[in-house]
């Protein structure tokens, strides 16, 4: 080192002559080899590596870049020698913090998961920028999710800071936005464990993964650079390293959105020194700016919210985690379950429900479905799997409950879920949950649970059972730190705390005007929580109690609140308290709200059970609101858009949305629309589309001809797998019209179906108009008798003695629609007008002039009018069948037919002039039952 010294000296009066002694000394074959350096002691050490890196700067200000590499090289060749211990035991450190996941929260006893085992690649992409997103995390999933183009430029973990061929600078500072749950800090600790396991970066000399989390609580102490790795990782300070400007190292800043306060970049100090001791704020940004070490690389990952904290210029590249793609979303399920019949089971199921199958792009929800159709299963049937978010995220909490029957209190799984100390930990942490929720907290600290009641030491109790649903986390001091596993989940407890507190005191915590007493809890308080809820939800201009908003509704069902049993007390709630939350919805919708609002209210009507419908008639239906609608068609499983002046501008549209890969559309209604051919063809273009996943298509009334039909059956040939059925009824399709009826016939088609003359209508039962002994199910589209008594509130409108019922559409112009029945059945067709009351015939379908009645039971078939019964030449060998009923008001007609086999067998036709709406309705014997197709 002394020779080295010398050199130096000499070169500043002599450099031409001193620069060859120079290049002697760093001569490989230089007999006073600095392998001297491996005895020094740390003082000495640290002396050698601060007079190395004045060399090294001095040389490079001479521009003899080749001495100060070779120079570079020896300096690490023999730290390599003398710290390769060091290296070596940082990465073994790495691996066993790493190697390890917990699917839920990191507690003793729990079952650990290997990372490399259950890991699954996410898709992350290149590109965007760091200007804040504020939309609900969900909200952007949902987003995500209906946008069928994904950008070209996807990245891998692994390669995350390697330089993209359109680039010349090397990449320094990556910033990685997703939303909570996504797997931002699951990739930070996979690469960070394929470095220390040797797989991946070699080239990198350190990784240091550090979480905002963990510096949140140093942010009353002081470090410099140097000290803060060392007081995280003491490998480094053990060996004495506190020069890293010459090392390839990679700093990890896992979770910026949690870093409190935010980092301020317009007042901070300037720091260049990495041993000069500051705030861990000033430290970070100084770092993040490329003031301290800026040879060193970043990775700091973020919720988008939170992305607009660093400045754009001291980011070189941004990525975005967009979670699993459907085909990652069934890899990670077959890495989660061996029993392939199970795995299958749980795919399918997922896919049938939109809500579900779009949050499972986030892999903390594939761990909660995964979770909860797992214990599920043992018990239910399948076709009683959750289907909303509600019903899973009730079953989730109930899985956790009976964990802490078995697991803590020694009880039995078929004990009740709910003792007094369980119900005490739920609300607890239900009035947490609701009162961050509204400040925007995720992360709770000490002072946090003081403001809701809840002390230090109860807290760690409810993380230490609820460990799936309430987590604690420790820093190095031993510091406490509280949160959800996931934002989801705290909405959910924060919707269930507000349900709760309704319905035990009538406090509506949503409303400034309180009702204490709980006396005064009435259905239209009920109501009023709920406008209120759907009002602030609107009101929110981030979405940000949008997923809130679907879970306290979902709450307001009363066979959601049996799943809960004991935990809530009934409410009571009214199908009529529904119906009027339900129109208040649509009501909402209607009134020109934007496209994400729109979706969102609709999947609050899938959580009441209104079904995935999209009825454009009941939104002032137009090509206007079609048009600002059409994310809501392409989120919706059935689009009625008949008879709403659409034209060939809304054919270009709807084709735009058949051929997007994130459609869920399988039923299209667009009969009585004039298309024309011309609409007919632009249509079946996104029929064409591989992507194209609709079922049923009705153009019945299009004004379509044998070139129209032309175009179809062209599609079709295109796309063999999908169409199910078609509605031609009312056009004239010529000779395509056989081409299509051909296409039943190949078993290669998968169309089965092609009506002509007929207008199939959409109809569901009138609950307001059931007798109380008849049960509906299936959306209102069921109904069986009982010797049960429903708990149907009172209406005008109920049939008092006769087991009868109606449907709530009324008919005009041509309608049809298929039945299957069982047992004996009157299928009727009636005026609205028919009395309700009494035991006479004006009551009973078929014995007036009010109705026009189908009996079918096993034998045949009988029909009556003005209580005349005629006896029908088809008979019946069976208990059961299927009949389909066409009216035609304008010819004044109503018709019956037996299905069988997709053909219509003509029992009866009743001509008449009808001058008001007809309804259909049924009249059910002693164990009977109906149901209306989906034709």
């Amino acid at each position: 080192m002394s020779n080295i010294y010398w050199s130096i000296s000499s070169v500043q009066s002599s450099p031409a002559n001193e620069l060859k002694k120079f290049h002697q000394v760093l001569s490989t074959d230089y007999p006073e080899s600095l392998e001297s350096l491996k005895d020094e002691d740390e003082e000495q050490r640290r002396s050698s590596e601060a007079f190395l890196k004045i060399t090294l700067n001095f040389l490079r200000r001479l521009k003899q870049e080749e001495l100060a590499e070779r120079l570079h090289k020896e300096n690490t060749w023999i730290y390599c020698e003398t710290d390769g211990l060091i290296w070596r035991e940082l990465k073994r450190n790495l691996q066993q913090k790493f190697e390890c996941v917990f699917e839920g929260i990191a507690k003793a006893g729990n079952p650990k998961t290997l990372l490399n085992q259950i890991y699954t690649e996410l898709y992350i992409s290149e590109g965007g920028a760091t200007e804040v997103n504020q939309d609900h995390e969900v909200r952007q999933i949902e987003t995500a999710s209906r946008n069928p183009h994904r950008p070209p430029t996807t990245i891998t973990c692994e390669d995350i800071f390697k330089t993209p061929p359109d680039r010349d600078q090397p990449i320094r500072t990556v910033l990685t936005k997703g939303v909570a749950g996504i797997g931002k800090t699951v990739s930070t600790q996979k690469v960070s464990l394929d470095w220390a396991e040797d797989k991946a970066n070699q080239d990198i000399h350190f990784i240091f993964p550090f979480t905002f989390r963990e510096l949140n609580v140093l942010k009353q102490k002081k470090f410099s650079l140097v000290e803060l790795v060392h007081h995280f990782f003491t490998e480094t300070k053990e060996a004495g390293i506190w020069i890293f400007a010459d090392l390839q190292v990679v700093f990890i800043l896992d979770g910026l959105d949690e870093c409190r306060p935010p980092l301020d970049f317009n007042n901070t100090q300037i720091l260049t020194d990495v041993t000069e001791s500051t705030s861990v704020d000033v430290l970070l940004m100084n770092l993040i700016r490329g003031n301290l070490l800026p040879s060193a690389r970043l990775w700091i990952t973020t919720r988008p919210a939170a992305a607009n904290q660093i400045p754009a210029q001291c980011v070189d590249m941004v990525t975005e985690v967009r979670g699993f793609t459907d085909p990652q979303k069934e890899e990670y399920f077959r890495k989660r379950f061996t029993d392939e019949e199970q795995t299958n089971t749980i795919i399918s199921h997922i896919k049938t429900s939109r809500s579900v199958h779009i949050m499972c792009h986030i892999p903390v929800f594939c761990w909660i479905t995964a979770t909860v159709l797992e214990d599920v299963l043992k018990t239910t049937d399948r076709r009683q799997l959750p289907k909303t978010l509600t019903e899973m995220y009730i079953h989730f909490l109930v899985v956790q409950a009976k964990l802490k029957n078995v697991k803590y209190d020694g009880r039995s799984e078929t004990d009740p879920h709910w003792s007094p100390e369980t119900r005490k930990m739920i609300e607890s942490l239900g009035k947490l949950a609701f009162e961050q929720l509204k400040k925007g907290n995720l992360i709770f600290y000490e002072s946090d649970l003081t403001e809701c009641g809840i002390d230090i030491s109860s807290a760690s109790v409810y993380s230490g059972v609820f460990t799936e649903v309430f987590k604690e986390e420790r820093g190095l001091y031993q510091d406490k730190r509280f949160c959800f596993i996931h934002l989801s989940v705290q909405e959910f407890v924060a919707a269930l705390h507000v349900h709760q507190t309704f319905t035990n005191t009538g406090v509506n915590l949503l409303s400034e005007e309180q009702t204490s007493v709980l006396s005064e809890l009435s259905k239209d308080k009920s109501v009023q929580l709920y406008q209120t809820a759907v009002d602030q939800a609107l009101q929110s201009p981030n979405g940000h109690l949008d997923l809130f908003l679907r879970f306290l509704l979902g709450l307001s069902l009363q066979t959601n609140q049996s799943l809960l049993q004991s935990l809530v007390k009934p409410t009571g709630s009214s199908s009529k308290t529904n119906q009027k939350t339900v129109e208040y919805i649509k009501k909402k919708i209607s009134e020109n709200v934007s496209a994400e609002r729109s979706i969102n209210l609709f999947h609050c009507l899938n959580e009441l059970e209104d079904g995935s419908l999209f009825d454009l008639k009941e939104y002032s239906g137009s090509e206007e609101v079609l048009l600002r609608l059409l994310p809501v068609v392409k989120a919706s499983n059935k689009a009625l858009l008949s008879d709403c002046n659409l034209s060939e501008r809304s054919c270009e549209a709807l084709s735009s949305v058949l051929r997007s890969q994130s459609c869920s559309l399988t039923h299209l209604d667009l009969s009585n629309n004039d298309l024309k051919d011309s609409g007919v063809k632009i249509l079946s273009d996104g029929l064409k589309s591989p992507g194209c996943r609709l079922d049923t298509l009705r153009l019945s009334g299009c004004l379509i001809t044998e070139e129209g039909c032309s175009s179809l059956v062209s599609a079709l040939l295109s796309n063999p797998s999908h169409l199910r059925q078609l509605d031609l009824s009312y056009n004239h399709p010529g000779a395509s019209g056989q081409e299509l009826s051909d296409l039943v016939e190949d078993p290669y088609w998968r169309l089965d179906t092609v009506r002509y003359g007929l207008n199939f209508c959409e109809l569901t039962l009138d609950p307001n108009t059931a007798h109380r002994e008849l049960k509906l199910s299936e959306n209102n589209k069921k109904v069986e008798r009982e010797k049960k008594v429903q708990s149907y509130p009172k209406h005008r409108d109920r049939s008092i003695y006769y087991h009868q019922l109606m449907c709530s559409t009324g008919l005009t112009g041509r309608c049809y629609w298929e039945v299957q029945w069982s047992g004996e059945v009157n299928i009727s067709v009636t005026y609205r007008g028919i009395r309700r009351k009494g035991f006479g015939n004006d009551c009973v379908f078929g014995g007036n002039d009010q109705s026009w009645n189908l009996e079918c039971y096993e034998g045949g078939y009988r029909v009556s009018h003005k209580d005349k019964h005629t006896s029908l030449p088809q008979s019946s060998s069976s208990s059961s069948g299927s009949v389909s009923v066409y009216v035609d008001c304008p010819a004044g007609s109503v018709s019956f037919y037996r299905v069988s086999s997709n053909k219509l067998i003509h029992l009866h036709t009743f001509n008449t002039t009808s001058t008001e709406p007809l309804f259909a309705g049924f009249g059910l014997g002693s164990g009977s039952s109906v149901r209306l197709c989906d034709v």
